[in-house]
C-alpha cells in the first residue's frame, strides 16, 4: 500500500484512508493535531503517524510512503481538525465528501 506524506518547513502529515483507520480501530486514538479532508485523515508526524505505523505492523500490514515537500505552508494546515465523530459520519455517508 502506497501512502502520501506531505511536509512543509514546520511539520508533516501522512494521508491515510479513514476506512483503514477504522479497520485498525484507531479512530478514537487519533489526536486533534491531525487533520481530515473527505475520506482521508492526515496524521501528524509526531504521535499519530507512529501510532498508525505500530497498528499496521501489529496487523501484519505493510505500507510505503511517497513524500511531497513544499517550502511554503502546506494546504493540510487548512483542513478540518481530526474528530472521531466526524470521521464516523464521513464513513457512514452522513457528511459530504
Amino acid at each position: 500500500m502506497l501512502l502520501n506524506f506531505y511536509e512543509d518547513p514546520g511539520h508533516g502529515w501522512l494521508a491515510v484512508p479513514l476506512a483503514l483507520l477504522d479497520r485498525l480501530d484507531l479512530l478514537d486514538k487519533v489526536s486533534s493535531y491531525s487533520y481530515m479532508r473527505g475520506r482521508l485523515a492526515h496524521l501528524e508526524e509526531d504521535c499519530d503517524y507512529s501510532l498508525f505505523a505500530a497498528a499496521m505492523r501489529d496487523a501484519g500490514l505493510v505500507f510505503s510512503v511517497r513524500e511531497h515537500r513544499t517550502d511554503n505552508r502546506s494546504r493540510v494546515r487548512g483542513y478540518q481538525s481530526f474528530s472521531a465523530a466526524r470521521a464516523r459520519a464521513q464513513l457512514s455517508g452522513l457528511e459530504p465528501r
